[in-house]
């Protein structure tokens, strides 16, 4: 692995439980991991492992028992809530199993969302959904309602609207599960196009060997710990 690329997210004996007692379950059990620009890395492990868990510390969605999370330099316990919710904006993008997009917004309108909520320029909002929604392949259905997209194209605007607000890592939880089998195909193409030629950094939580397939380092948890590290594609330059 080459070690030129910038560290873009990091833990340090990241620690998540639950309950007490005996019944305290160690979901994250002292995770230190380091994720540098332009790794497509999937975290795998069997239901309940803790590779969910371990998303959302990542994310800022959730706050560690014990540890630290470091995004771009940053660490998150030392953030009130609204600087957190200002670095999640900026700094991460999120794809969801679920898709999460805003049923009564086209899908130029879901990407330039997260661009509107920091107060972008109507025209470089426009301009760059315009961009990504190419970019994703949905030339021709800016202005169609989630309603009106299947599963798959829905799925590639919420990579759009990941990618708007140029974070320095998209976190993707399950992305391919409610998808079939072409569109899954379509949507790692699409990813991996993105991770190879502008060297944005992916990071899956998913049991999908068709994902783990393609990922140049493969993290392996269970019962809340790292059991193994693999790459197995050079992170060069």
């Amino acid at each position: 692995m080459s070690l030129e690329r910038k560290i873009v997210l990091k833990t340090e004996d990241l620690v998540k439980t639950f309950g007490e007692g005996d019944l305290e379950v160690h979901a994250v059990d002292h995770i230190s991991l380091e994720v540098r620009e332009g790794e497509f890395t999937a975290i795998k492990g069997p239901s309940g492992s803790g590779k969910t868990t371990l998303l959302n510390l990542l994310g800022g969605l959730d706050e560690p028992t014990d540890g630290r999370v470091i995004v771009d330099g940053i660490d998150l316990s030392k953030l009130s809530r609204n600087e957190l919710v200002d670095l999640r904006l900026k700094k991460i993008g999120f794809v969801f199993q679920a898709y999460n997009l805003i049923p009564v917004l086209t899908a130029r309108e879901n990407t330039e969302f997260i661009m509107l909520l920091q107060d972008r320029p109507k025209e470089e909002r426009t301009q760059r959904a315009e961009q990504l929604l190419h970019a994703v392949g949905l030339e021709g259905h800016e202005d169609k309602r989630p309603g009106k997209l299947s599963g798959g194209q829905q799925q590639r605007v919420a990579v759009a609207r990941a990618l708007a607000p140029k974070p320095a890592f998209i976190l993707a939880d399950e992305p391919t599960a409610n998808l079939d089998s072409k569109s899954t195909e379509n949507l790692l193409d699409i990813m991996k196009k993105l991770n190879e030629e502008e060297h944005v950094t992916f990071v899956f939580a998913t049991h999908d060997d068709r994902v783990i397939q393609r990922a140049k380092r493969v993290i392996t948890v269970d019962d809340g710990k790292i059991v193994n590290d693999e790459w197995k594609e050079e992170l060069v330059g």
